[in-house]
């Protein structure tokens, strides 16, 4: 009997060592903020990553049809899991984990409480406005909370053990993304507390200083047995080099292009025309295929940044995605232009750290159009990256083609994991998933995502985002689609250079694009009503609450824009100068636009009430057509066109918000 108890006893202790998984504390994970290493590191059964948000519900996949279910569904600021009384419960996860990422376009007062590990209290109770305006600590750090281009943004991780229920009480605003993953059963995690340990506030302000201060150096400072080649290139028309050839078990940690001055002459060309190659371990297609300039994260041309992994800088362009491999990596330049290319390209490389069985090999591919979904009902979608295997989505640059400069950008990424059929991330508008809001055209330039190149959305547009401790583990397979709302013969085009980690012997299916197919040019001006006056040119004369701003929209609408009115609420008024030539009865008609967060306006033509209430509520973005207010008599001379805010449709997203595309004033007959 003793020797059956010992036995028990054995194999219980050896089941729980079997079971029993790493045990990481805050600092830890603060630490993988800036941990480019552990990128390259094979993902454990059960680690995961997704995504909570305010995606529109309708969009659904209906497994009795095998369909995709309005698939373009566009209502994307308040979706929600359920009611609580008067609270809206929208995330609810089940630990170890914890999260990376909270997003909104749209934080306000309502209070929003996140659950930890089944406490009756929030382990985080504030405003929404509070996780993002940094006024509440931990929540302080500019390179980690910081709004770029009206987008919110909050990279603090809040871990917990064993689960995460998130709460938004009434008036917190519209939009959310909550992104956070899943560690292995058996991982221990320490449960959020916003009063952090010395040593737990001391790792997320050395973070907030490496984020602000030292982008363009390596995180992780200089390594053992660290080395660098050097070599000077010039490439004519068709020739092509090996900039370093390197053996053993290593790992290239830095890549940097210092371009020769005369190449910046005919820099868009150039950056598209040279392609960088690298290959691994006797591989016969390169793991690493991208134009130069695409590859260091920005196109076309040369757009200075600086962002964690990749930048462009005065010095030149620089890189420090881990790279490792197991016997030998060839680094090429090609050059398959009309135009020569000098430069110097420095590769640094250093002894893995880490066995190099547990490691993947870093793949980087340029597209356009490859992979699209087979399914009709998807057509909307835009496949970013399609691969198989075990590893690591980590990230992507987009550029986008837009000569008609209207709005592109609708669209929501989703994140298929080992052959989800509904995406694990799903996200509510492009703009939102690269960390900015409302198609903001403003550039800016942070550690985990950029807008390099932007001019009023007309033309190129280059955005990117890095997913760095919130990357995303895959087992079997990864398929990332972001929508595409217009075709390419609009002409709206795309082309993305993504970038993961794959175990050998994954499948890669991306070839070499051809130099002809690399470039996107092509003009076109947008439509415009005959006899409008375009909104967006109307000379303000006041307005008593919210903003205003030229907003870049489709080809429906006149001049491609419409004059956008956020941020107001019912009661306030717009006031907008209307220049009448001459004295005359008019049919006075507006242009407006409609969606899901739009409100109910009536107009007033110098202070005087004119036609009925409009009703700007639809779930998707559409014009109105042209609405008749009526007609009047006018005096030749300036008038005071004004816009109310009375209300919103019941389902509308209580923003308020109102866009007015163009005025008409139509001669009419007769007399009142």
């Amino acid at each position: 009997m003793r020797r059956f108890w010992l036995m028990t006893i054995l194999i219980l202790i050896t089941c729980g060592a079997a079971t029993a998984g790493p045990t990481y504390t805050y600092v830890d994970l603060v630490n993988r903020l800036t941990d480019l290493e552990a990128l390259a590191v094979l993902p454990e059964p059960g680690e995961t990553c997704a995504q909570w948000s305010s995606y529109d519900r309708a969009s659904r996949y209906d497994p009795e049809t095998a369909k995709y279910v309005r698939w373009d569904a566009n209502g994307d600021g308040n979706g929600i899991i359920r009611q609580e009384g008067d609270a809206s419960v929208v995330a609810e996860m089940e630990g170890p984990g914890c999260i990376w990422r909270i997003w909104s376009a749209l934080a306000q007062e309502g209070r929003v409480k996140i659950y930890l590990d089944g406490a009756a209290e929030p382990a985080v109770d504030l405003p929404f406005i509070g996780y993002f305006n940094r006024e509440n600590p931990p929540f302080v750090y500019e390179s980690l909370v910081h709004m770029t281009a009206k987008g919110q943004n909050c990279y603090v991780p809040i871990p917990y053990q064993k689960s995460c229920k998130i709460v938004m009480e009434k008036g917190w605003g519209a939009y959310y993304h909550f992104t956070y993953s899943t560690f292995p059963k058996g991982t221990r995690v320490p449960t959020f507390k916003r009063d952090l340990a010395p040593e737990e506030t001391a790792a997320l302000a050395e973070a907030d200083r490496f984020l602000r201060k030292r982008l363009s150096t390596d995180p992780a400072g200089a390594r053992r047995s660290e080395t660098t080649e050097v070599k000077r290139v010039r490439l004519t028309a068709g020739e092509k080099a090996v900039v370093a050839t390197l053996f053993g078990k290593r790992a290239i940690t830095g890549l940097w292009v210092k371009v020769d001055p005369a190449t910046l002459e005919n820099a868009a060309s150039v950056m598209r025309d040279v392609v960088l190659r690298i290959s691994w371990d006797g591989e016969k297609r390169p793991s690493v295929w991208v134009p130069l300039g695409d590859f260091f994260g920005t196109g076309p041309g040369l757009n200075k940044y600086k962002s964690l992994v990749l930048g462009m800088t005065d010095e030149g362009f620089y890189s420090y995605w881990y790279m490792p491999f197991a016997k030998r990596a060839i680094v090429e330049l090609a050059n398959e232009g009309k135009h020569t290319f000098s430069g110097v390209v420095m590769t640094t490389h250093a002894q893995v750290s880490r066995p190099v069985e547990q490691l993947g090999r870093f793949h980087a591919k340029w597209h356009r159009d490859a992979f699209l979904p087979a399914e009709p009902e998807r057509r909307i979608d835009w496949t970013m990256l399609k691969t198989e295997g075990r590893g690591r989505f980590c990230g992507v640059m987009l550029e986008v083609w837009n000569p008609k400069g209207s709005w592109w950008g609708e669209g929501d990424e989703k994140f298929f994991v080992d052959g989800e059929k509904f995406p694990s991330t799903i996200g509510t508008g492009s703009e939102d998933y690269f960390g900015y809001a409302w198609c903001n055209p403003t550039l800016f330039q942070n550690a985990y995502h950029n807008q390099t190149r932007c001019n009023q959305n007309i033309g190129h547009v280059s955005v990117n985002r890095w997913h760095i401790a919130d990357n995303i583990p895959f087992q079997k397979s990864f398929e990332g689609a972001i929508e595409k709302y217009y075709p390419n013969d609009r002409p709206t085009l795309y082309a993305s250079t993504v970038y993961w980690y794959l175990e050998p012997g994954g499948l890669d299916p991306y070839q070499a694009v051809p130099v002809g197919d690399r470039t996107f040019y092509a003009e076109a001006e947008p439509f415009r009503v005959r006899g409008a006056l375009e909104g967006e040119s109307l000379k303000l004369v006041g307005k008593t609450g919210g903003q205003t701003q030229e907003q870049q929209l489709w080809d429906k609408w006149s001049g491609g824009s419409h004059l956008w009115w956020i941020g107001a609420k019912p009661g306030d008024k717009l006031e907008l100068e209307l220049p009448v030539e001459k004295a005359g009865r008019y049919e006075l008609k507006v242009g407006l636009t409609k969606a899901g967060d739009y409100g109910i306006v009536r107009f007033l033509l110098d202070g005087e009430k004119i036609g009925e209430p409009i009703d700007l509520y639809d779930p998707r973005v559409v014009p109105t057509g042209e609405i008749s207010l009526g007609t009047v008599e006018l005096s030749g001379g300036t008038h005071t066109l004004a816009v109310e805010i009375i209300g919103a449709n019941e389902k509308a997203i209580k923003a308020y918000m109102f866009g007015l595309d163009y005025v008409k004033l139509a001669a009419a007959k007769g007399r009142k």
